[in-house]
């Protein structure tokens, strides 16, 4: 996907969010991240997007030194689904007059301004879908946008140990794992080596993959995104699973950010 489509998915995002939540009780829990309500949910993506923002607009090519920004939050949780939306308007009026190509800072693989863009989508969307889900709303994704949340969440897993201390003890002797799109093209082999995680995908569909891995997680690009971050439990019946299950069980352990 081009920058343009993440900051069209931001938006998208944001608003189906603001949606879901404008009427709703804030103090009402979210399953989904255990000691949240919906107020703290939308809190902490209309915050995130805010810094998000504030790091867009100063171009640092140097990691920030402080994640103080204005939030411009307002007293009563109420006026939090209006504040979300008015965050993500913030943000298109900061990307929309920047090179997102520019070299700039960023935590994970790509170090472009359109990093944070494409970063604040999958943020976005993720936590909309947690409100969906408390609310008991259909939660579906768009595929293509799903595949590309999964090859965004695993090309930056190696460089999240940042903030996700577990991360870095995703190593092991040579040992691979699949996640395989069964809703179109999309193969993703991620290896563990003693040192280092690496990761391979391809366009091609999935059923006769190239490579034998040592565990296999096959299911829609959009359960897949949701089985990364957490949302789905590997033994759903979503998904197709085969091979080393202790490995797999070391991956959810410790992939989380």
């Amino acid at each position: 996907m081009t920058p343009l489509d993440h900051g069209t998915a931001v938006a998208a995002e944001t608003t189906r969010f603001v949606a879901a939540v404008q009427h709703a009780d804030p103090s009402l829990p979210v399953p989904t991240c255990p000691d949240w309500t919906l107020a703290d949910l939308v809190r902490h993506t209309g915050s995130a997007q805010r810094w998000f923002t504030d790091l867009l607009g100063k171009g640092s090519l140097q990691p920030p030194t402080s994640r103080d920004v204005d939030l411009k939050l307002p007293e009563s949780p109420a006026e939090y689904p209006a504040w979300l939306g008015e965050a993500a308007a913030e943000a298109a009026a900061v990307w929309t007059g920047l090179d997102l190509d520019a070299p700039m800072w960023a935590w994970g693989a790509d170090q472009h301004a359109r990093f944070w863009v494409r970063r604040m989508a999958f943020e976005t969307l993720v936590h909309r879908v947690d409100a969906e889900l408390a609310l008991g709303l259909p939660a579906d994704i768009d595929p293509a946008l799903a595949a590309d949340g999964v090859a965004e969440f695993l090309t930056n897993l190696p460089f999240a140990a940042l903030f996700a201390p577990k991360t870095a003890e995703l190593r092991a002797e040579n040992r691979t794992i699949r996640f395989a799109r069964t809703d179109g093209a999309g193969d993703w082999l991620v290896r563990l080596r003693p040192d280092s995680l690496t990761l391979e995908t391809s366009e091609k569909l999935s059923e006769e993959p190239a490579e034998p891995a040592d565990a296999t997680v096959r299911g829609t690009a959009a359960d897949l995104l949701l089985l990364l971050y957490g949302r789905l439990d590997r033994t759903s019946d979503r998904f197709e699973v085969h091979g080393d299950d202790a490995l797999l069980a070391h991956w959810f352990a410790h992939s989380a950010f």
